[in-house]
């Protein structure tokens, strides 16, 4: 008779799943999707159960063992995973099962005290300013970072645009030069090639047309990009030079 044994979180028979657990969601290959997910990863995250200090860093560890088959991998995980606290204690299976009592406690009890004390007007406010105010407070940060960029490589003061010539010639920012002004129009964008960037130039094509008459200079779009959570760069980097002829060019003019 073929032998039926237990996962911890299922029932097998031949390799395949013939009764499940009631959080089990799916299964994808080896990992198993819970239905309530979301939480738990929350937990996890926040009380930090699942950092380096805590089960080793797995992603490290993983690619040492490059295993073929998930018990290699996790024989290997076993033998070599210490906590990365002054300890350094060897992780084992009941180490993990404790880690998955910590998040019980913290879910059941601290998270649960918190839904129950939320509010509907907490909610309201909290989608307000997700969805508006640090959005913009970001988009700000953004344009602020790539500003002081541009300008300690071009060695020229940048200012601040008047708020009618934002909202007359969509420019952010300008440089005077020889009592002529550049127009700087900062726009950030997801990844990539600027999305409808020939749209968006075509767009204002007639504004920046209408500043440079007026005021003697040209604008340019100064496209920034996301490196990392906290460090924004200038993607059409050609722009700068650009901008350094246009300068040089007012230079020269005489009044």
């Amino acid at each position: 008779m073929e032998k039926i044994w237990f996962a911890k979180t299922m029932l097998i028979f031949r390799g395949e799943i013939i009764m499940e657990k009631e959080w089990i969601l799916r299964c994808e290959g080896k990992n198993i999707k819970f239905k309530r997910e979301a939480l738990l990863n929350y937990g996890m995250n926040r009380w930090g159960l699942n950092k380096a200090h805590s089960v080793d860093s797995t992603s490290e560890l993983i690619r040492i063992c490059a295993p073929g088959e998930f018990e290699e991998w996790e024989d290997f995980y076993f033998r070599n995973a210490k906590q990365r606290k002054k300890e350094g204690l060897k992780i084992t299976r009941e180490y993990i099962d404790e880690l998955g009592k910590i998040l019980y406690i913290k879910l059941s009890e601290i998270v649960q005290n918190e839904l129950l004390s939320i509010t509907e007007d907490e909610c309201i406010d909290y989608a307000y300013n997700l969805v508006l105010n640090r959005t913009y407070e970001g988009y700000k940060t953004e344009i602020e970072t790539i500003y002081g960029q541009l300008e300690e490589i071009l060695g020229k003061k940048i200012e601040p645009a008047p708020d009618i010539w934002d909202r007359t010639y969509n420019v952010d920012f300008f440089i005077e030069v020889n009592r002529k002004y550049i127009g700087i129009q900062i726009k950030p964008i997801s990844s990539g090639p600027a999305l409808n960037q020939y749209q968006w130039n075509e767009m204002h094509r007639t504004n920046h047309k209408r500043f440079e008459d007026e005021f003697g200079g040209k604008v340019f779009f100064v496209y920034s990009i996301k490196k990392s959570e906290r460090t924004k760069a200038i993607y059409n980097v050609e722009v700068i030079d650009q901008i350094r002829e246009e300068i040089a060019r007012l230079e020269t003019l005489k009044d």
